[in-house]
């Protein structure tokens, strides 16, 4: 059988269920193996009120019992793995919910601003706007290849954020990078496939094709939550 669990339901909770299907039995912990299933029960169980808060008890001991006992259960194997996937991801959907709202709670001026400023910044006549929202100038136009989705690219770049702060530059180190459009954010991976070797562009990248809610460092260094970035980009190469 697969196993797909949520973080508690690894621990058997060997003290939880007796023959009778109680847990009020009288258990006295006489030898190692008692102290060693009573200890797995206490672990499951806080495990199980911090991750399933809402668990009925009585299926929960009736799944065990019906396993343990004789493998004659109420549900497949196939089903086991299918309810614990969709609870394990709805329960990750609420969690990021929960954050994303406390997060705005916290940011939301940081977002009202970054929408202003790109409001404001494409009513320049030399910016450009895709679909998606990015904005961006071209510098310097190239000649050489253009890059894809998979390419691998040799890059200089200044990022900062739209007050001017910069946060990274390899300008400033002197020394250009490599990587691959689809280990950076959005908003480079669609960028740098518009431009071709030689190029220079300068890309205002809205949040949502940047970091969103999840800044780098938890918003404690320059870029914060719902913050629009600002990065020029010389594409050197494309090197695969």
């Amino acid at each position: 059988m697969k196993k797909i669990t949520l973080p508690a339901l690894a621990l058997l909770t060997l003290a939880a269920c007796n023959n009778s299907g109680s847990a009020d039995k009288k258990v006295e912990l006489t030898t190692n193996i008692d102290s060693v299933s009573y200890a797995i029960g206490m672990n499951s169980a806080t495990g199980l009120k911090e991750n399933v808060p809402e668990i009925n008890m009585d299926a929960y001991l009736n799944g065990f019992k019906h396993q343990a006992d004789s493998g004659v259960t109420l549900m497949t194997t196939e089903d086991v793995d299918m309810v614990l996937q969709a609870y394990s991801m709805k329960r990750q959907m609420k969690q990021m919910e929960e954050q994303q709202k406390q997060q705005e709670a916290q940011y939301g001026s940081v977002k009202e601003e970054g929408i202003k400023f790109l409001e404001e910044n494409k009513q320049n006549p030399d910016v450009k706007v895709t679909a998606s929202g990015l904005q961006y100038i071209v510098l310097k136009e190239g000649k050489g290849k253009n890059p894809t989705a998979a390419s691998v690219v040799k890059v200089h770049y200044h990022g900062t954020t739209p007050d001017g702060t910069v946060f990274d530059s390899s300008v400033e180190r002197g020394e250009p990078i490599e990587f691959g459009l689809n280990q950076v954010i959005a908003g480079w991976t669609e960028g740098v496939q518009l431009m071709k070797e030689g190029a220079k562009y300068k890309f205002f990248i809205p949040q949502e094709l940047a970091y969103g809610a999840n800044a780098p460092q938890g918003g404690q260094g320059p870029i914060k939550p719902f913050m629009p970035l600002v990065f020029e980009v010389e594409l050197i190469q494309v090197v695969k």
